[in-house]
């Protein structure tokens, strides 16, 4: 039988008025891939934020016992000197340092007083080729992709002595050749004896690279499955996740699309930083009424540019092209311009540009929409409880009060007071980015019946995702977008993953 390295013995975790673990149990067996899901606000990233110290003894009820021995962590470095180490789904990477910089930071080589940069490098080469990341240690973080990125966090969690490896949404923000690439190298540490911890909410990633599968519930343990004698199919992990069955995971919807809501037309974006480099290419296209037109896409093929700089010209330079709104141009120069035409855009970095983190879910919610709330430029406290408590209510997001602060909320509800926040500004037209990107089966669908109610009350939505069965489950049209340029319009009755991966490649 194989050895248990990690025991956790009845955690318990209490946040101010929320019980966030209660009695979780889990054990990890030597060597071997574990993966823990649940819905967002279950517990999952709380009980590794337990296990690495960032939470630390005492904090917590309960007992780990790592490698036969009980800890008691105070701090990150304590876990990391059993050679526990997490990485978390914001990569903390520093952008204007070097790969080698960033991997030893806090780990530095040399002396107190000196660092040794001979020695950094020839390591960080070390542990890049590993992990198979064909980069100098000399390179900024800023000049790589998130995918690299991703790996520069896995060789700096080597480079501790790993021997327990946890990995939260590891693949969130990464396009699908990076992801497969990440569960080989997961399953190639496998072999060599390292054992991992997995937290995602990609369940055919999940079923594709995981031993077991711990479920968590409301902060609490409901199974473990075992890939040996369990079925691990999706429809059985997301039983275990929601307690019920999702028979269609994207809600049906009864269509009544009308005229051309907005029009784009040869619109060109150029790079604000390279301004030869062309990010956005001639590209025309337009989204009706009660219509969800998707643009579908690998990462770098400049979707989110596009948004960006159609809300208000909020990024690039050298922008050229033409806006129509119910066939009439605007100008929208600015952000506020674009409000006032009633565009929205739900930015896919809901915790960097979409949201204050450190102010309440009331206050987030009525951020766009200020003048609805305030006479002469006072706010009335009132109305923005009565908002805020309103689109609670709405979008069903879970929280003990409106007063809490955004940050200490799950990304699923996360997201829905993002969306709240565009919708309080009451626009016609939504630009949604990546609206799901990291929230759990159970919030997605609930995002989706939002966006279902949305363009049945007549708005239109355009919706960029990478994730492709979204895409099909929910659009009525679907633009196919690479490298700059819409390569492809399809409908929804003829679009198929081969279908729009074909039209990508035949332009690459």
């Amino acid at each position: 039988m194989a050895k248990i390295l990690l025991e956790m013995k009845s955690i318990t975790k209490t946040f101010p008025g929320v019980k966030a673990l209660d009695n979780v149990n889990l054990k990890v067996e030597e060597g071997e891939i574990h993966a823990l899901v649940g819905e967002n606000g279950a517990g999952k990233s709380t009980l590794m934020n337990v296990l690495s110290g960032i939470y630390p003894y005492g904090s917590y009820e309960g007992d780990i016992i790592y490698d036969g021995e009980v800890c008691k962590f105070n701090t990150i470095k304590d876990s990391e000197a059993k050679g526990i180490v997490i990485i978390h789904q914001e990569l903390a990477l520093i952008p204007y340092m070097t790969i080698g910089e960033n991997m030893f930071l806090g780990n530095e080589r040399g002396s107190k007083f000196k660092i040794n940069w001979n020695e950094t490098n020839e390591l960080a080469a070390k542990y890049l080729d590993i992990v198979g990341l064909k980069e100098t240690p000399q390179v900024l973080i800023k000049d790589i992709g998130v995918g690299k990125q991703q790996l520069v966090e896995i060789a700096k969690a080597l480079a501790k002595n790993a021997k327990l490896l946890i990995l939260d949404e590891p693949t969130a923000s990464l396009n699908e050749d990076d992801s497969k690439a990440l569960l080989e190298l997961l399953l190639k540490f496998k072999k060599e004896g390292m054992t991992s911890i997995i937290i995602s909410h990609k369940l055919n990633e999940i079923s594709y690279v995981a031993d077991k599968i711990t479920v968590i519930r409301d902060g609490s343990t409901i199974e473990t499955l075992d890939k040996k004698v369990d079925d691990f199919s999706e429809a059985r992990i997301i039983k275990g996740m929601v307690g019920r069955e999702i028979a269609d995971r994207f809600p049906k919807r009864e269509k009544n699309i009308g005229d051309v809501k907005m029009e784009i037309k040869d619109w060109t974006v150029y790079h604000p930083l390279y301004s030869e480099r062309k990010v956005v290419d001639n590209v025309s296209i337009n989204v009706k009424k009660g219509e969800i037109v998707g643009i579908a896409g690998l990462m770098g093929a400049g979707r989110t540019e596009l948004a960006m700089s159609v809300f208000g010209k909020s990024y690039g330079d050298n922008i050229s092209g033409q806006i129509f709104i119910d066939g009439e141009e605007v100008n929208l120069e600015t952000v506020a311009s674009a409000i006032d035409h009633k565009l929205a855009y739900v930015t896919e970095d809901r915790k960097g540009n979409g949201l204050i983190l450190s102010n309440s879910i009331k206050v987030n919610t009525s951020l766009a929409n200020l003048d609805e709330i305030s006479k002469k430029g006072v706010i009335n406290k009132d109305e923005e409880y009565r908002v805020g408590t309103e689109y609670r209510e709405k979008l069903k997001i879970k929280c003990p009060t409106i007063e809490q602060n955004v940050g200490n909320l799950s990304g699923g509800n996360m997201q829905k007071v993002l969306l709240a926040k565009w919708m309080f500004a009451k626009p016609d037209v939504l630009i949604l980015d990546e609206p799901t990107r990291g929230i759990d089966v159970g919030a997605k669908y609930e995002i989706y019946c939002i966006m279902n109610q949305l363009v049945a009350e007549g708005k239109s939505v355009i919706m960029i995702s990478s994730e492709m069965p979204e895409i099909l489950g929910m659009c009525d049209r679907i633009y196919v977008m690479n490298e700059g340029k819409m390569v492809g319009e399809l409908d929804a009755s003829e679009a198929t993953q081969e279908v729009i991966m074909s039209q990508i490649i035949k332009t690459s």
